[in-house]
C-alpha cells in the first residue's frame, strides 16, 4: 500500500490560510526578497510529507485560477526531495504529446527516476478555450486523443526517432535524445468515469483513481460502489491483456469519535470563510468525507485496511495541509500500518 497527498494549489486545497492570501494577492506584485505565499506552503508541507514516509504528490493543473503551473510548481518541489515522487498533472487538449514526452523526461532525469504523470482528460471548456486548447467535452474523441497522446509520449521514450499517424495526432521521425532515468518508464495515473472513458483506462492506464456514486449515504455504500467499479475495470482490462492498478482519495481527520472528527473536519475547512463559503468547501468534500477516514485513529486504520484487502494499493488523501495533519496522518496511519505489515511479513 502506498500513500500520496494533494500539492496544496488553490483549486484543491480547503482551510488554508496562505492560500486563501495567495488568491488575495495573486495579481499584485510581490514585496522585495518575498516568496508567494502557496509556494511557501507547499514546500513546508511536502518536504514534511516526505519526512513522513508519504510516497507519491499529486500536483494537479489549473491555468484559469491563481495557481501556479503545475509542472513548474512540481519540478520546484521536486528539486527539494529525495525520496517522494512527484505526479503531475496534464491536460491534452492544452499540451503537446511530444513536449510533455521531453519535460517528463527531463523531470524524470533529474529526480531520478520518481516522476509520474496525471493523465487528465478535461472539462474546463472555458479554461481550454482561453489557453489554446480544446476540451472535445461533447463526445467520446478526447479519449481517443487521450490514447494517441500516451502512445506517443511512450513510444518517443522508447524510439528515436518516432514516427505516429493517428486520427488527431501525425509525427514523423520526431527525436527525443534524452530518455526517462529508468528503463520502467514513468507511471500513467487517470481518472474518468464514462463508459469510453473506462475503455481508455483499461486500454492506457497504469493506474486508475477510482470511481463510485457519489450519491452514496454510508461508507458501506461507498465501499460496495468501489468494488463495483473496481470490477468492471478489471474486466475491461483483462480483454486487452492490460493490468490496472488502483487508487482512492478519502478526505482524512481525525477526532476522539466519529462525530468529534466530523465536527472538527468542518472547523478545519471553515478557515476564514463565512457560511456561504462553508457550505460550498463542505459540498465539494463531501463525497470523500465518507470514505470512513473522518474518525478516531484506530478507526481509520481499520478503514485503510480493508481498502487495502479489496485491491487498492495507492491511497492518496485529502486533507487540510499543515505540517501538524501531515504529521498527525504520518504518526497515527503510516507508520503504524507499515510496521503492521512488515511485522505480518516477518513471521
Amino acid at each position: 500500500m502506498q500513500f500520496g497527498l494533494y500539492a496544496p494549489v488553490p483549486h484543491v486545497t480547503v482551510g488554508s490560510q496562505q492560500i486563501l492570501n495567495s488568491v488575495e494577492n495573486g495579481q499584485k506584485s510581490l514585496s522585495a526578497g518575498a516568496v508567494d505565499q502557496a509556494y511557501t506552503l507547499a514546500k513546508d508541507v511536502l518536504l514534511e510529507a516526505e519526512r513522513q514516509n508519504f510516497d507519491i504528490i499529486l500536483f494537479a493543473e489549473r491555468h484559469l485560477g491563481a495557481d501556479m503551473e503545475a509542472w513548474i510548481l512540481g519540478s520546484a518541489i521536486s528539486s527539494l526531495t529525495s525520496r517522494i515522487r512527484s505526479m503531475i498533472a496534464v491536460h491534452p487538449g492544452l499540451w503537446s504529446p511530444q513536449l510533455i514526452a521531453k519535460m517528463a523526461s527531463s523531470l524524470d532525469r533529474l529526480t531520478p527516476g520518481r516522476m509520474a504523470i496525471n493523465l487528465v482528460t478535461g472539462w474546463n471548456i472555458e479554461e481550454h478555450t482561453m489557453y489554446g486548447g480544446d476540451t472535445m467535452l461533447h463526445n467520446d474523441d478526447r479519449y481517443i486523443r487521450a490514447e494517441e497522446f500516451i502512445e506517443i509520449v511512450r513510444g518517443m521514450w522508447q524510439h528515436s526517432p518516432y514516427s505516429f499517424k493517428g486520427e488527431f495526432y501525425e509525427i514523423e521521425g520526431a527525436e527525443l535524445l534524452l530518455r526517462p532515468a529508468t528503463k520502467e518508464p514513468p507511471e500513467i495515473f487517470t481518472a474518468s468515469r464514462s463508459e469510453r472513458g473506462l475503455d481508455m483506462i483499461a486500454n492506457i492506464a497504469d493506474w486508475w483513481f477510482v470511481d463510485y456514486d457519489k450519491e452514496s449515504e454510508t461508507t458501506e455504500d461507498v465501499m460496495i460502489s468501489l468494488q463495483k467499479a473496481m470490477d468492471s475495470v478489471k474486466t475491461r482490462a483483462e480483454k486487452v491483456g492490460r493490468k490496472v492498478r488502483f487508487a482512492y482519495n478519502p478526505f482524512v481527520c481525525f477526532g476522539k469519535s466519529v462525530e468529534d472528527a466530523k465536527a472538527r473536519a468542518e472547523r478545519l475547512v471553515a478557515t476564514n470563510g463565512n457560511d456561504t463559503d462553508v457550505r460550498k468547501l463542505l459540498n465539494r468534500i463531501g463525497p470523500a468525507m465518507k470514505a470512513g477516514c473522518v474518525a478516531p485513529p484506530q478507526q481509520v486504520r481499520k478503514q485503510v485496511e480493508i481498502f487495502r484487502e479489496m485491491g487498492i494499493e495507492l491511497l492518496l488523501f485529502k486533507f487540510v495541509p499543515n505540517i501538524k495533519e501531515t504529521q498527525s496522518i504520518g504518526r497515527e496511519i503510516i507508520a503504524p500500518m507499515r510496521k503492521q505489515w512488515d511485522d505480518v511479513q516477518s513471521l
